[in-house]
């Protein structure tokens, strides 16, 4: 997809109000250019508050910025005098491109922003018109009408179409923990997630969180990288610098997004949690719970303190977790992995370490284990019901 079609998007779920229609013959073939569009009557609210009376002309003057690139000083017009009643946009001054003939068969939208100022969009290539079709359940008989971008839409459409909005505002590439709020967000307002829904199902919403923040992060890098990526590199060394600079933000986001998401879950469950305390030797396990202060505080039960690592995939690093808090036997490791080798299942009970899991991993792991794996609903009411031992509970 364009850049123009993202732009298209962006303004369509913004407007007062946007139509649609394919740019004719009869368009560009006027003797003068000053006629314009023609809008059909169905959409003359796009251009005025009150329908032309056959028997006057009437007009009124507006802003249109085309293509977020230039303005123009535009005419909306009402002929009903003689043997005309129709509706047009004129005046677009000299070198105003969209009205020859290289542009028939191209798409035609526009917004009503505000009151006098409008955005003008043409869409010429099919692939941008078939997905912009594909945004609002138009087809190519279905022009020529107002744009609902609300009522037609489904959640994920409308997922996408956020997605797409907030990239287009960034100045520069947002921090990690910026991206993973802002995905989890959009996802809970498209979606109407509130605290009861994630309490209620922690391991699909969790999913659904990175998914979308993987989604967004794309989109950002696809701004953001475009202009390095588009233009020639001077050298193989700065062609490998650029690879590198992509991969290692890569990397650093996705071992971070998983926490910053599992942190939203604890918070949304009313858990007592503290993410990387201190422990021995200057460890810091990714989330203690209740916290630093109860784990270093003696008096406080060994048996009712948490320890839960987080690693996206944890087949050669899971044993990372077994020293990063001596007070805690038992030690929880949450992990996206679908499934590992019974052996090392094996070993990991041996060290009293329980995988934690997204539930619809579950029938990935070999059978003989599954019975020993916690989902993350498991673990969250495990927790709380340690908790509620020591506090009260919202």
């Amino acid at each position: 997809m364009s850049d123009i079609f993202n732009y298209a998007i962006s303004q369509v779920n913004r407007s007062k109000k946007a139509f649609c229609r394919y740019i004719t013959a009869n368009d560009v073939s006027m003797t003068s250019h000053q006629e314009g569009f023609y809008v059909p009557k169905q959409a003359a609210a796009l251009l005025f508050d009150e329908p032309g009376v056959k028997g006057s002309n009437k007009d009124r003057f507006v802003k249109i910025r085309w293509q977020n690139d230039f303005e123009t000083d535009s005419r909306f017009i009402y002929y009903g005098t003689g043997t005309r009643n129709e509706y047009r946009i004129t005046r677009f001054g000299k070198g105003f491109p969209f009205l020859s003939e290289e542009y028939v068969g191209s798409l035609l939208i526009i917004c009503q922003m505000d009151t006098d100022d409008y955005t003008g969009i043409v869409l010429e290539h099919d692939e941008d018109i078939d997905e912009f079709f594909a945004e609002y359940n138009l087809s190519a008989e279905k022009t020529n009408h107002f744009i609902d971008p609300h009522a037609t839409v489904s959640p994920d459409v409308k997922l996408k179409q956020r997605l797409l909005e907030i990239a287009g505002t960034m100045t520069d590439f947002p921090e990690t923990k910026e991206i993973s709020l802002l995905a989890s967000q959009i996802y809970n307002d498209v979606f109407g997630i509130t605290e009861g829904k994630i309490q209620d199902d922690p391991d699909k919403i969790l999913r659904n969180w990175i998914k979308t923040e993987s989604d967004l992060f794309y989109q950002f890098e696809d701004i953001f990288y475009r202009p390095m990526y588009s233009t020639p590199f001077d050298s193989i060394k700065d062609f490998a610098d650029a690879a590198n600079s992509f991969l290692n933000r890569r990397k650093s986001r996705f071992g971070k997004s998983l926490e910053h998401h599992l942190a939203h879950i604890f918070t949304a469950s009313k858990l007592r949690f503290e993410e990387q305390p201190v422990t021995e030797d200057k460890k810091r396990p990714d989330f203690l719970f209740p916290g630093g202060a109860e784990y270093h505080d003696f008096l406080f039960p060994a048996d009712d303190l948490t320890f839960l690592g987080a690693k996206t995939t944890c087949k050669d690093r899971w044993r990372q977790v077994l020293n990063e808090a001596d007070r805690i036997d038992t030690k929880y490791l949450f992990t996206l992995q679908p499934s590992i080798s019974a052996n090392q299942l094996q070993e990991m009970k041996h060290e009293r370490v329980i995988l934690v899991i997204p539930e619809d991993n579950r029938s990935s792991f070999a059978e003989p284990y599954r019975n020993d794996l916690f989902s993350l609903k498991q673990f969250v009411g495990m927790v709380r019901e340690k908790q509620e031992r020591h506090y009260r509970i919202a």
